[in-house]
C-alpha cells in the first residue's frame, strides 16, 4: 500500500486487539506503524478476556492489562481499552466493534489485523457485520507472502482497495509493517528458563514480570 497519501479520516480510530500475554515490542511497533502510516488519531489496544480461535491467556485478564497499562503509561497515540475484559462470555471482534460503534458515533473505525489472523477471517462470526462497522487494515510484515483461501479471495476482489479513502467501513487494505519478530509465547519460555526479556518487552512490562512474578515456574 502506498502510504503516503493514506490517511481515510482525520479521526479515525485503529483497534487492535490480542491476548497480550505479554504485550511485547513487536505488538506496540506495528500499531504504530499503522497509526503513522494511516494518519489515525489513535489506536486503541484491547486485550481479550477469553479466545475463540486460539488458546486461552496463560495470565489472569488483570495482570495483562496492567502490562499493557504499563507499556503504554503517558502516550496519547497507543491507548489501552478495556472493554473485552468487562464483558462478559467469549471476545468476539463484532461485539467489541459494536460496543465501539455505541460509544464512538460518527467515528471511523479501522481493525488491524495481522495475516494469520485475517487468513480466518471469514469463518468469524458475523464477518459481513464486521465490515459494515468498520475498514480492515492487513497488518503485512516484509517477506510475508500469504495465501488465501478461495472465500477470502473472492472477498478481496470486492473488497481490497490500494489505500484508504473516505468510506468510513468495507474497505480492506494491506499496510506495511515493521519485522520484528517476537513471540509471547518466547518470552514466556525464555523466562520460565530464567533468561532475561529485556529489549523484548518495553522496561515497565519487564519491571511487572518480575515484580509479579509471572511465567516463573
Amino acid at each position: 500500500m502506498d502510504t503516503s497519501d493514506a490517511s481515510p479520516h482525520p479521526a479515525s480510530v485503529g483497534v487492535f486487539g490480542g491476548t497480550f500475554d505479554p504485550v511485547h515490542n513487536g505488538h506496540l511497533r506495528i500499531a504504530l506503524d499503522a497509526y503513522e502510516a494511516l494518519g489515525l488519531a489513535q489506536v486503541r489496544l484491547i486485550p481479550l478476556a477469553r479466545a475463540v480461535h486460539r488458546d486461552q491467556p496463560e495470565t489472569p485478564a488483570a495482570s495483562r492489562l496492567a502490562m499493557v497499562q504499563a507499556a503504554l503509561a503517558g502516550r496519547e497515540d497507543l491507548v489501552v481499552d478495556d472493554r473485552e475484559l468487562r464483558r462478559a462470555g467469549p471476545s468476539y471482534t463484532i461485539d467489541t466493534l459494536r460496543s465501539l460503534r455505541s460509544d464512538l458515533p460518527g467515528t471511523p473505525l479501522c481493525l488491524l489485523l495481522g495475516t494469520d489472523a485475517f487468513a480466518s477471517f471469514t469463518r468469524w462470526r458475523d464477518p459481513q457485520g464486521i465490515l459494515d462497522i468498520a475498514n480492515l487494515v492487513i497488518l503485512e510484515r516484509p517477506g510475508q507472502h500469504p495465501v488465501f483461501d478461495a472465500d477470502l479471495e473472492r472477498l478481496l476482489a470486492v473488497r481490497q482497495r490500494d489505500r484508504l479513502d473516505a468510506q468510513p467501513a468495507g474497505q480492506i487494505v494491506f499496510c506495511p509493517v515493521t519485522q520484528l519478530d517476537i513471540a509471547s509465547s518466547d518470552i514466556r519460555c525464555r523466562i520460565a528458563a530464567g533468561r532475561s526479556a529485556d529489549f523484548l518487552v518495553p522496561p515497565a512490562v519487564a519491571d511487572f514480570i518480575a515484580r509479579q512474578r509471572l511465567y516463573h515456574r
